[in-house]
């Protein structure tokens, strides 16, 4: 907030000096709570999404080897795309860490970081949720 002084002379009313002061914002805990929290989420979606590209595109590489083992390397590309979506997520929760740990981090700035890691893990798990949510045809 802003604190304002008077220091004029009070007999004549006359404002010789009118000191400003301003005070920074508190830090809530609960700001930082929600800033790591959306670090984590960045940090875990990101990789739970990784493991399960992996795990599909690992599946896929195997059956390409049995079926035609001249193309193997061409199916590790989507193996090391899938590795990338959890490097994104370590990259998003260093940053959101980064800027975390300074001093007057509000609680707009947490709510703020925790929406930018719950959509940077989650957009890494797309074809996670996807698949869970698809209903199977008859």
């Amino acid at each position: 907030g802003i604190n304002a002084e008077y220091m004029g002379n009070t007999q004549t009313g006359k404002l010789n000096l009118f000191h400003i002061t301003m005070s920074k914002p508190t830090c809530e805990a609960s700001a930082h709570f929600f800033g790591n929290f959306g670090a984590s989420l960045a940090l875990a979606l990101a990789n739970f999404g990784a493991a399960y590209g992996t795990a599909k595109a690992g599946i896929a590489v195997a059956h390409l080897g049995i079926s035609q083992p001249h193309k193997v390397m061409r199916g590790i590309v989507p193996v090391v795309m899938a590795g990338i979506l959890g490097i994104y997520g370590l990259i998003v929760a260093v940053i959101i860490v980064g800027s975390a740990n300074k001093e007057g981090y509000s609680q707009f700035s947490g709510f703020l970081h925790m929406g930018a890691g719950l959509a940077a893990g989650g957009s890494s798990n797309g074809k996670v949720v996807q698949n869970a949510c698809e209903v199977p045809s008859k």
